[in-house]
């Protein structure tokens, strides 16, 4: 608050400024990944045919929820407190934040700041994905008509979606200044671990496919991170 002339000024603060736009991209962020699925998902059903094949085994059946838990609960919990606390964090929430000791007041700021422009970048790249991935999307499982995608994001990494999943947990993390997306950032990277050959499973029980992924696995030998993973 701002006093000006004895009166106190409704002008927000610079933290709420901060919190303002932190809120807005993970709104934004949010809302436009939903959207991209709920426009694609008919789209795959129509073109590709339904899931006829999904995992049989108990953890695989409950491995995108816990992922699916583990990358939303975090950002859908702030933008749903913060802003019915003026833009400020509440205490309960305040616990969770990063250490401020090595960095100065306008460093974190800047850092807040360009991981929310960053999320507006990240955005455009899972954009691209989704248009590249087109009707082979599915949560877990095989369509009836599949097809192996090979090009775009997808001659680089095998899985570029998840890449993306995992680049915006860093960022929820600096957005919100909070080690709760960090927590669930490792869940959902362990989530991954587990998640993704069973998949890659599913598609070699393909005879339609299999040879084709497996000579698409020896040209993109990167899962999600290059030379890494």
């Amino acid at each position: 608050m701002y006093y000006i002339a004895g009166l106190t000024s409704a002008l927000p603060s610079s933290a709420q400024t901060v919190e303002g736009l932190a809120v807005f991209t993970t709104f934004r962020y949010l809302q436009y990944l939903i959207s991209r699925i709920r426009t694609t998902a008919p789209v795959a059903n129509a073109e590709a045919g339904s899931i006829r094949t999904t995992p049989t085994s108990f953890i695989g059946k409950i491995i995108s929820p816990i992922h699916g838990l583990s990358f939303f609960i975090p950002p859908v919990t702030y933008i749903l407190c913060v802003p019915f606390n003026r833009f400020v964090q509440p205490a309960w929430m305040q616990r969770m934040s990063l250490p401020n000791t090595h960095f100065k007041h306008e460093n974190q700021v800047g850092l807040r700041v360009a991981a929310c422009a960053a999320t507006f970048v990240l955005l455009r790249f899972t954009g691209r994905t989704m248009m590249h991935l087109g009707n082979q999307w599915h949560v877990i499982g095989r369509r009836e008509k599949p097809r192996i995608v090979q090009t775009g994001q997808y001659a680089v990494v095998r899985h570029p979606l998840y890449t993306g999943v995992l680049i915006q947990g860093l960022l929820f993390t600096l957005m919100t200044w909070s080690y709760a997306p960090l927590v669930g950032l490792g869940i959902v990277t362990g989530a991954f671990a587990v998640k993704m050959p069973i998949e890659e499973d599913l598609i070699m029980q393909d005879p339609a496919v299999a040879a084709e992924y497996r000579a698409y696995m020896q040209k993109v030998p990167a899962r999600v991170i290059p030379f890494l993973w």
